[in-house]
């Protein structure tokens, strides 16, 4: 654990198999897997204030549709904290079965506090949540989305970068836990903090045994330049 927090970018399992010299590649899968298990904190708190939500898509290398709808991709609810001058606050991110109403409103719900102001580009899928009247406003801003538009780019480049863009689709969602947990704390100046923070965690999850962390036979890769 003080090995992967210490990482910027994180780590591969290659690579912790590399570093501790173990001899089973799949050794180092399990402990990467198991560790980024304890880095969602149960109970955490949700987004408030000025949060901006969008979607993305990952799984470049199949073919089909591009854009909202696309076949065979992954899809990725984006929620970002706007702390105005000091730019940005948290973030969320969640791996979403369909970018339907249902989907993006039960993510907003789980994500984002009731009473906060929710900017969206407009689409669609986001009318019952401007509906429900738990947000004191949701603002239509198809052309100033910055700052979840940088976490996204953010973080398909961190995808690319680290793991060279093969994530299982089962189980995308831990990384997508991993790098909300380092984003989340990359003005921490003291790497022994995060270090610390990954333990305690750990005492607070569930096990996470080899059966639980086994998923799809295949994998999809991010391509570069493409969704």
């Amino acid at each position: 654990m003080w090995h992967i927090a210490n990482q910027k970018y994180g780590t591969n399992a290659l690579g912790l198999q590399r570093v501790f010299g173990l001899g089973s590649y799949n050794t180092a899968w399990q402990w990467l897997h198991k560790i980024r298990r304890a880095m969602v904190r149960p109970n955490r708190d949700k987004l408030s204030g000025i949060i901006e939500v969008d979607e993305t898509y990952l799984g470049g290398s199949k073919s089909g549709k591009r854009g909202r709808g696309a076949e065979g991709k992954a899809i990725i609810a984006v929620a970002v904290e706007d702390k105005g001058k000091n730019g940005i606050g948290r973030i969320r991110l969640k791996h979403i079965e369909d970018a339907s109403a249902d989907s993006l409103s039960h993510f907003i719900n789980e994500m984002i506090t009731p009473h906060s102001v929710v900017k969206t580009d407009g689409r669609k899928g986001y009318n019952d949540i401007e509906q429900s009247k738990l947000y004191a406003q949701v603002v239509n801003q198809l052309h100033d989305m910055d700052l979840v538009h940088l976490v996204i780019s953010l973080l398909k480049r961190w995808l690319l970068g680290t793991y060279q863009g093969a994530v299982r689709p089962s189980h995308l969602q831990y990384y997508l836990d991993e790098f909300t947990f380092r984003f989340n704390r990359r003005r921490s100046k003291s790497r022994g903090k995060l270090f610390y923070r990954l333990v305690q965690q750990s005492l607070n999850v569930y096990p996470a045994p080899l059966d639980t962390l086994k998923g799809a036979a295949f994998d999809f890769i991010v391509e570069r330049g493409k969704e």
